[in-house]
């Protein structure tokens, strides 16, 4: 069956067709959580708690973006404000005074042999304010726009984040490689 024959009976409360839909996109949704969460229960929580935003708000999916696009947006969202509400030292990012990005295209020397997993765990290592927004850029894929709106932040701080994350995760990268960081 269609995805979006699945949502039109979600929309009538269809029980089935919602384990369906959850059982369709519950793993892809908990990893979602659990990268920004980095704890198996939060992550659960946060998954369920999206799941259960988008069936009562169901009927505001347009269908512009897939519904998988639209639930990511949703359990990320639940996500942060689960970051939030554990009175997690995060710095508004807004408030940090914000330059020009330098548009170069410096090449990052790291060593070939830095994989997947050791991005992303020196991603998991960066001060929260670029941690975010550079998972949601470089692992979840969003634009800056899309980063401002998620974060409420401007673009430009979105850009100059990012830009100043890649730096400090380039530096850690090479740290790990290295052992110096020269």
């Amino acid at each position: 069956m269609l995805t979006t024959d699945i949502i039109e009976q979600c929309k009538r409360n269809d029980r089935k067709a919602q384990l369906q839909l959850y059982n369709k996109y519950c793993d892809g949704m908990y990893h979602v959580a659990f990268r920004f969460l980095k704890n198996t229960y939060e992550a659960e929580e946060a998954m369920h708690e999206g799941f259960i935003n988008a069936f009562s708000k169901l009927h505001q999916f347009t269908g512009e973006v897939t519904f998988g696009a639209w639930l990511k947006r949703i359990v990320i969202n639940k996500s942060l404000d689960m970051i939030k509400a554990k009175k997690a030292t995060l710095i508004p990012l807004n408030e940090e005074v914000i330059g020009k990005v330098d548009d170069d295209t410096e090449d990052w020397n790291v060593d070939d042999q830095v994989t997947v997993d050791h991005v992303k765990k020196a991603i998991a290592e960066l001060p929260e304010k670029y941690r975010y927004p550079l998972m949601l850029f470089l692992i979840e894929g969003y634009d800056h726009q899309e980063i401002s709106e998620i974060l409420h932040i401007t673009e430009v701080a979105s850009r100059t984040m990012v830009h100043r994350g890649k730096k400090k995760l380039q530096e850690q990268l090479k740290k790990e490689s290295y052992g110096t960081g020269s």
